[in-house]
């Protein structure tokens, strides 16, 4: 497959965990990426390496020279306050439409998430809808591709539970349901995307692994704990614990007050988890002529805690 038809692909977003996954899978596909960064990257084939980030105007008209398309990754995910998500996700957005209608790069690719499903629960979600809406209404020629739950090796989101695998309780939200997908195989439908069709453009999809009805809280934190503890001699089942959404609050403050900045159970993430039900909408997936999950969620657990351990992460 070539998906954009041997043309330069522009990416925003790169040196972050969907954005590696998309220049991998770029390379397999041998689609040229001219790709956006913040700081020296070393050399890779099939990649250009721009400096700026969404804050540079010019950093940005540059990515977008003689691109056919931008595949909009970047964004924020944790922030201080409602300020720094609306740099983020909705004024970088916008940067990022100025820039390409300026240099006439007219397809669109732009990486939402779920919470922008329900923006009342967070300002995460909140601002995700707000560059959703920009993008909707930019005359660009637009797909909007909403992930759930993105795990995969180098992730350091999800890692928090394979950590507290390790441990033997995993602490979880009140019982719910939610939607996870790889992040390879999120990678392959972003590229997949890039023609654009009558059946994907001007289009919002909410992609998964295909498990129908997606995992509850307790069932996707025992393929956790399994997928952690596997070969280690400590194949004992985990103990998750549902907490109350007043719990949950606590521990968000607490992790503020421990780790700061760094502090990945933020108040407003808090709010947005408690959320009963997570999964992907009925009839939102891609079309399956165009692209399918292949990788299988148990499987790819396990594949991701050896990374894990390779890497160093668990101990």
């Amino acid at each position: 497959m070539n998906a954009a038809g041997g043309d330069l692909v522009a990416v925003t977003g790169a040196t972050g965990f969907v954005g590696q996954a998309v220049l991998l899978a770029s390379a397999r596909h041998k689609i040229e990426v001219r790709a956006l960064t913040r700081r020296k990257q070393r050399l890779r084939g099939g990649v250009e390496w721009i400096d700026g980030d969404l804050a540079s105007k010019d950093g940005l008209k540059r990515l977008m020279d003689g691109a056919s398309a931008v595949v909009h990754i970047a964004g924020v995910v944790n922030a201080p306050d409602a300020a720094g998500f609306e740099e983020g996700n909705v004024q970088g957005t916008l940067r990022v439409i100025e820039a390409a209608h300026e240099m006439g790069v007219s397809r669109m690719i732009h990486v939402s998430s779920l919470a922008a499903r329900e923006p009342q629960l967070s300002l995460y979600g909140a601002s995700k809808l707000r560059g959703e809406k920009l993008v909707r209404a930019s005359g660009l020629d637009w797909t909007v591709v909403r992930p759930p739950a993105v795990f995969g090796p180098r992730d350091t989101e999800m890692f928090e539970l394979f950590r507290l695998a390790r441990r033997g309780i995993v602490p979880l939200p009140p019982p719910g349901r939610l939607s996870v997908i790889h992040v390879a195989d999120l990678a392959e439908l972003l590229l997949a995307l890039l023609p654009g069709s009558e059946a994907t453009t001007h289009q919002i999809f909410e992609p998964d692994d295909g498990e129908p009805g997606g995992w509850t809280h307790v069932r996707l934190a025992k393929a956790i704990g399994a997928a952690t503890n596997a070969g280690t001699g400590r194949e004992k089942p985990i103990r998750p614990l549902s907490l109350s959404p007043r719990m949950i609050g606590l521990a968000a403050r607490a992790d503020r007050l421990l780790r700061g900045r760094k502090a990945k159970l933020t108040p407003d993430r808090a709010r947005y988890i408690c959320h009963p039900d997570w999964t992907v909408g009925e009839g939102a997936q891609p079309p399956a002529s165009l692209w399918r999950p292949r990788i299988d969620t148990r499987e790819g657990l396990h594949a991701t805690a050896a990374w894990y351990r390779e890497a160093g992460w668990l101990k």
